[in-house]
């Protein structure tokens, strides 16, 4: 699976990217845990996990290549990541998989062939993979949203700071968590999962979705109790607090039940720290261990919502730390 080349082979797969499926690290549109990434993508969730190798055809079609050679895979997306050429060429015996269509939207492609399009279906094939929608706030954009929040960490958390952090939500307790005010939300255009920018069609970057116009949510003047009595100030305030209260019993209750693989995941942090992702059900939450932690909701399109560092968010943390997935 040679590089992009001005010579075109009929045989070739012209390797514009790749990415890593696995229970540690997987493209987070594609779902909001392993299986269900592998889901999309008609996989078994297989625990050692997969690469996805994606590139043309000479004709132009489309085609992300599964092979189980996850280690192939990393070396090469480490190797974009410093900028160097590296020749992904998985053997034969690695391919799992040959499947039509690209499951991420990538804005380049491979010179000397025709524009990417999905391959002419044969009888009895698959329908050609597709990204999911990201034009309209969902559950694919809020697990987009909260990638870019991760990868951006030090802006929203400036942006966090210079907002009336004592507003902000000073804890989770399910019963007393309100969302914070801060200043409007800061970076955007995140690419999770895509390898970086660089010279070669191997290392371009997939072109993922934007959180536009993203605020981080205001407090709400008064919050209501957990059984929905008391002033809850206007009916959007009350809707985010309960949202969030919601999100925050849903990643306490990991405690009792362990999620499926990837939907806590750890990755380093500077300092010692450790960045927590987890998602669930209409909600992704991303914090650093030593710090404090946004929330994002499906139900609430664009809205990034500090929660303060606490008690309650240091046992959370532990807690999520516990049951997460590391990479290896």
């Amino acid at each position: 699976m040679p590089g992009s080349e001005e010579t075109v082979d009929d045989d070739a797969l012209y390797v514009l990217t790749a990415v890593l499926l696995t229970p540690a690290q997987f493209p987070s549109v594609l779902g909001d845990d392993y299986p269900q990434a592998c889901r999309s993508l008609a996989l078994e969730p297989y625990a050692e996990g997969y690469g996805l190798v994606i590139g043309q055809d000479a004709e132009g079609a489309r085609w992300t290549v599964v092979v189980d050679d996850v280690s192939l895979v990393a070396v090469a997306i480490a190797s974009w990541d410093c900028g160097m050429e590296y020749d992904l060429s998985p053997d034969e015996n690695s391919v799992v998989a040959a499947l039509p269509g690209w499951p991420l939207e990538l804005a380049v492609a491979a010179p000397g062939v025709p524009a990417p399009h999905d391959p002419v279906p044969e009888e009895g094939d698959r329908p050609p993979l597709t990204p999911p929608n990201t034009e309209e706030w969902g559950p694919a954009q809020r697990r987009m949203g909260a990638d870019e929040v991760a990868q951006q960490w030090a802006l929203w958390r400036e942006q966090a700071g210079n907002g009336d952090t004592a507003g902000a939500a000073e804890d989770t307790d399910a019963a007393d968590a309100a969302p914070g005010a801060a200043e409007d939300a800061g970076p955007a255009d995140a690419a999770p999962g895509a390898a970086p920018e660089a010279d070669g069609p191997q290392a371009a970057e997939a072109d993922g979705p934007q959180v536009p116009g993203a605020d981080a949510a205001k407090a709400p003047e008064a919050v209501a109790e957990a059984d929905g009595s008391g002033d809850a100030g206007d009916g959007g305030e009350a809707r985010l607090a309960e949202g969030l209260r919601r999100a925050l019993r849903e990643a306490r209750a990991y405690a009792e039940a362990v999620p499926p693989p990837g939907r806590v995941r750890s990755a380093f942090a500077p300092g010692g720290a450790r960045t927590i992702r987890a998602d669930g059900p209409g909600w992704s939450m991303v914090a650093r261990t030593d710090d404090m932690a946004f929330v994002l909701l499906d139900d609430e399109p664009c809205e990034v919502i500090p929660v303060e560092r606490g008690p309650e968010l240091e046992a959370l943390l532990d807690v999520l730390e516990k049951v997460a997935v590391h990479p290896s």
